[in-house]
């Protein structure tokens, strides 16, 4: 290819500079792989088309035209965490952000029908929980939640029933009060409590909430 050239005042635009840096060195349109070829007779390395009827951005590497997928990543090194078998070689990465990100919002989202839940770090970190049952709705923290510190779950009072938030061994603080065995109810339907991990088996409740 011939690269880059700047053109000054009065210079002459011959014929072979319109083709070698403008139509060689820019992106031809073409309504399919066959009418490229038929424009193209010999095409130069480097290159560009864009094929219609596919909407596929394609480049000639010199010997054939290439799809361009910004979605590939060739040469990587499998570790445990990728499945599908083999170690080493090329693999397609296919990542859809918005799915991916919807997915995990819904992962995270969590309605819960009882009347009774023992928090753990496994199923509820960073969770928000919105409970939904008419019935007066327990939820324990002791030993066993375990939850690292400064992992959260957000807590929803939508049902009829109130939820309490009880402590058992474990230390919760809100409301003015530090109790390992007391409970904190949630001020009325549709409010809501944040349950924050400060120390190790020590929790803040914050919010609309009532020690009783």
């Amino acid at each position: 290819m011939t690269g880059r050239k700047v053109w000054v005042a009065g210079e002459i635009l011959a014929a072979a500079d319109v083709n070698s840096y403008l139509m060689d060195q820019s992106i031809m349109r073409f309504a399919d792989s066959t009418a490229r070829t038929s424009e193209i007779s010999s095409p130069t390395e480097g290159m560009f088309s864009y094929l219609e009827d596919t909407n596929v951005l394609t480049f000639y590497n010199g010997s054939a035209w290439v799809a361009i997928d910004a979605a590939n990543i060739t040469g990587v090194t499998a570790g445990t965490a990728l499945t599908g078998g083999g170690s080493t070689g090329d693999v397609t990465l296919n990542v859809n952000l918005e799915t991916t990100t919807s997915a995990a919002n819904v992962a995270n989202f969590v309605t819960d029908t009882t009347t009774a839940r023992t928090l753990t770090a496994a199923a509820d970190s960073g969770k928000t929980i919105r409970f939904t049952n008419a019935g007066a709705t327990t939820v324990t923290v002791n030993e066993s939640t375990d939850f690292a510190v400064g992992v959260r779950v957000d807590i929803i009072q939508d049902g009829a029933g109130v939820v309490t938030v009880t402590a058992s061994t474990a230390t919760i603080a809100g409301d003015g009060t530090l109790t390992t065995s007391g409970s904190f109810t949630i001020g009325e339907r549709y409010s809501a409590a944040t349950l924050l991990c400060v120390a190790t088996d020590e929790y803040r409740l914050i919010g609309n909430v009532t020690a009783v």
